[in-house]
C-alpha cells in the first residue's frame, strides 16, 4: 500500500499504528536521509547543485537551507528530485524485496501523487487534514516559519489531486485516536484479507445484490484502469470501464466491470500472472462469454469467437471483474456497445434495471455466492439475447464505432 498526504496531515501517526499492527514500513523520508549522509554521493551532488551553504558546520546536510532553495522554484525542485529520486527508488526496491512473502508492506511516500506513482500499488491511502489545520501544526508544533510552511504546502499536490488517486481517505482533522480507530478497521477489514487473497490468488466474489448508482464508481474504475495499464504493459490495446457501473444512474452490483482488449488469446493467457500479482487473480471456471444470436453478417454464434479470460479483484474493499477479450471479437465489441447504448437510451437502461432487479431476487435463493452469481447471470441472459440486436440496430442508426 502506498501511504501519502500533505505535509502536516499526520502520516506519521497512521504509519506508526500500521507498524504496531504488523506492517512492514518503508519510509521514503528515512531513505531520503540515508542517501544524503555525510560522505555520500547524493550529498556531494546536492552541494554541486545548490552550493556549500546547504551544509552545517559538521559537514551534514542543513535540510532547512536546502528546502529554502529547492522549493523556491519548479526548476530547483526538479533538480532536487533528479538527484534524490533514483537513489531513493533503488533503496526502496531493496527493502520491499527483503519483506516476507506474507507481509503487508506500506510505503510512506510524501510525493506519491506528485510523482505519479499511485498505479504501481495495490492500494493507496491518503491521510488528510485541512490546509488551515496543517499550517497550524507546522507553525505551532514544528516551529516552522509560516512563510516556509505555506511554500511547502503550495509546492505539494492539491486535495483534488490526492482524492483522484485515493482508494482510502483517512481524515485526520480531529483527535489522533479517531484516525487510529480508522486505521485499525482498515487493517482488519481490508488490508489483511487483501494480502491473503493476493498471495493465495483468490478473487473476491460479491453477492449479486443491487445498490443505487454511486458517483465514486467512475473514479474508482479509473484508478483500476491505471493499475491494469501498468500490469498489462504493451499487451493491452485499450482498457475500458464497461458494464452497469459505467452507466450513470443505473443500479448495479457493487463490482466494477473492466475490459482489457488484447491482440489475441495468447496475449490474454500471458497476462494471467502479471494480473494476479497486481491483485487481479484469474477466475479459471469462466473462459468464454455466452454467444449471442447472429446479427448482420453473422458469425457471432461461433463459440470460439466468444472466448475470453476473466479475472477478479482480490480487494474486498472494491470488487471488480476484469474481462480480457480479443480486439474485434463480438464479446469485446458488445461490451463497449452495450455501455454506450445504455448511456444514450434512458428507456433501454430503465428496462435493463427492471431485468436486473428480477434477476437479483431470483439469486437470493442460493446461499453460495458463486451459485448466486451464476443464477443472476442466467436470469439476465434472455434479455441480453434480445438486446444484442437492438443495440446493433442503434449502432447502425447512430454511426457508432467501438
Amino acid at each position: 500500500m502506498g501511504l501519502t498526504g500533505g505535509i502536516g496531515a499526520g502520516k506519521s501517526t497512521v504509519a506508526k499504528e500500521l507498524v504496531n499492527l504488523g506492517a512492514v514500513l518503508v519510509d521514503a523520508d528515512t531513505i531520503a536521509r540515508e542517501i544524503v549522509e555525510p560522505g555520500s554521493e547524493g550529498l556531494a551532488e546536492l552541494v554541486d547543485a545548490f552550493g556549500e551553504d546547504i551544509l552545517l558546520s559538521d559537514g551534514s546536510l542543513d535540510r532547512p537551507a536546502l528546502a529554502a532553495k529547492a522549493f523556491a522554484t519548479d526548476d530547483a525542485r526538479a533538480v532536487l528530485n533528479a538527484i534524490t529520486h533514483p537513489r531513493v527508488g533503488r533503496r526502496t526496491a531493496e527493502l520491499v524485496a527483503a519483506a516476507p512473502d506474507d507481509a503487508i508492506v506500506v510505503q510512506d511516500i510524501p510525493l506519491l501523487v506528485e510523482g505519479g506513482m499511485a498505479p504501481i500499488f495495490h492500494l493507496v491511502a491518503v491521510v488528510h487534514a485541512g490546509e488551515d489545520e496543517r499550517l497550524r501544526r507546522l507553525v505551532e508544533l514544528r516551529g516552522m516559519p509560516e512563510s516556509d510552511a505555506r511554500a511547502r504546502i503550495a509546492a505539494q499536490a492539491t486535495e483534488e489531486q490526492r482524492r483522484a488517486v485515493a482508494d482510502v481517505w483517512l481524515d485526520n482533522t480531529g483527535e489522533p485516536d479517531e484516525v487510529v480507530r480508522r486505521v485499525r478497521t482498515l487493517w482488519a477489514d481490508r488490508l489483511v484479507p487483501f494480502e491473503r487473497n493476493v498471495r493465495t490468488r483468490v478473487p473476491v466474489a460479491p453477492a449479486p445484490v443491487l445498490v443505487a448508482a454511486r458517483p465514486e464508481w467512475e473514479p474508482s474504475a479509473q484508478r483500476l484502469v491505471a493499475r491494469l495499464a501498468v500490469a498489462c504493459g504493451g499487451s493491452a490495446l485499450r482498457i475500458d470501464h464497461v458494464g452497469s457501473t459505467a452507466v450513470p444512474g443505473l443500479d448495479a452490483v457493487d463490482a466494477l466491470d473492466l475490459q482489457v482488449t488484447v491482440p489475441d488469446l495468447a496475449a490474454a493467457d500471458a497476462l494471467a500472472e502479471p494480473l494476479a500479482v497486481a491483485g487481479f487473480p484469474r477466475v479459471d471456471r469462466i473462459d468464454h462469454d455466452q454467444p449471442k444470436p447472429s446479427y448482420g453478417a453473422g458469425g457471432e454464434t461461433d463459440p470460439a469467437m466468444w472466448a475470453m479470460r476473466l479475472h477478479g479483484s482480490a480487494d474486498p474493499g472494491q470488487p471488480a471483474r476484469v474481462a480480457v477479450r480479443v480486439v474485434g471479437w463480438p464479446g469485446q465489441q458488445f461490451a463497449l456497445l452495450l455501455r454506450d447504448w445504455l448511456r444514450a437510451d434512458a428507456a433501454a437502461a430503465a428496462e435493463y434495471a427492471d431485468v436486473k432487479r428480477s434477476a437479483a431476487r431470483a439469486a437470493t435463493a442460493f446461499g453460495d455466492p458463486v451459485e448466486a452469481a451464476a443464477a443472476y447471470s442466467a436470469a439476465k441472459a434472455p434479455w441480453f439475447d434480445r438486446a444484442y440486436h437492438r443495440a446493433w440496430s442503434w449502432a447502425e442508426e447512430n454511426g457508432w464505432k467501438g
